[in-house]
């Protein structure tokens, strides 16, 4: 199961194109209910605080070297 806020860049057909071809139920979230998204912008904070703005990456086969540790 996937879950997003409703913004505009994840109600794009490319985001219902992705997770039909994976098989993967989205469900958007409520308007203004952020709490139903914690933890999801929690991790997200983190990983730009703790991983992307304190790494440079020289390419993205780094980037993800990187993050799957």
């Amino acid at each position: 199961m996937c879950a997003s806020n409703n913004g505009t860049e994840l109600t794009s057909n490319a985001m219902l194109k992705w997770s039909q071809d994976r098989q993967v139920e989205w469900h958007p979230i409520a308007p203004g209910r952020p709490r139903q998204n914690a933890f999801v912008k929690g991790f997200n904070g983190r990983l730009r605080d703790e991983g992307l703005i304190e790494t440079p990456f020289t390419s993205l086969a780094h980037a993800r070297a990187v993050l799957a540790r």
